[in-house]
């Protein structure tokens, strides 16, 4: 793959979580979340971006939105379990994006708030249409997703860097 062609970096929140009597890290989806997680996977498959890896947070509640959202997708792309992306903040998860060989295209992370959000809002320094004021006017909540292309090498991966191509929340 060359660094000149667009690259695609999708934010993806998990879907919405139980409160259960268990640390938060061991927290479930609730059937709502089941059904949320299933929706937003149809949504990415229909994008037609081929993702090339998937890094996912060790939660639980990531874990099963992202095994409901990718039985969507026409191609499973490599997936990675990676703990820095529970609680981490948009400078720590820019960090884990600049780890990322240059052969992958096009990648999502599923992971959580306010990281997630931080870094959509940080790595889109230009929009597409209304996507920037849909995501302003709904926030991220749970199961939403934005999808972002920059150029270049994921080393150069930094706060602008990006274009807000779309955004998508449940109930939208």
């Amino acid at each position: 793959m060359s660094v000149a062609e667009p690259r695609r970096i999708v934010l993806f929140r998990h879907a919405k979580a139980d409160w259960p009597q268990v640390s938060d890290h061991e927290r479930p989806l609730a059937d709502r979340g089941r059904k949320e997680a299933a929706e937003a996977g149809r949504r990415l498959a229909d994008t037609g971006v081929p993702f090339d890896l998937a890094l996912c947070s060790t939660a639980v509640r990531t874990r099963e939105t992202w095994k409901l959202a990718v039985q969507e997708f026409p191609q499973r792309p490599k997936t990675i379990y990676e703990e820095r992306i529970y609680e981490a903040s948009p400078g720590e998860l820019i960090a884990v994006l600049n780890e990322t060989p240059d052969d992958v295209q096009n990648i999502l992370v599923i992971g959580h708030n306010p990281g997630i959000q931080g870094l959509a809002d940080i790595l889109a320094g230009t929009a597409e249409g209304d996507a920037r004021d849909r995501m302003s006017r709904r926030g991220f909540p749970a199961a939403a997703f934005a999808i972002l292309s920059f150029s270049g090498s994921w080393k150069s991966v930094e706060p602008g860097v990006g274009t807000l191509l779309d955004y998508w929340a449940p109930t939208e």
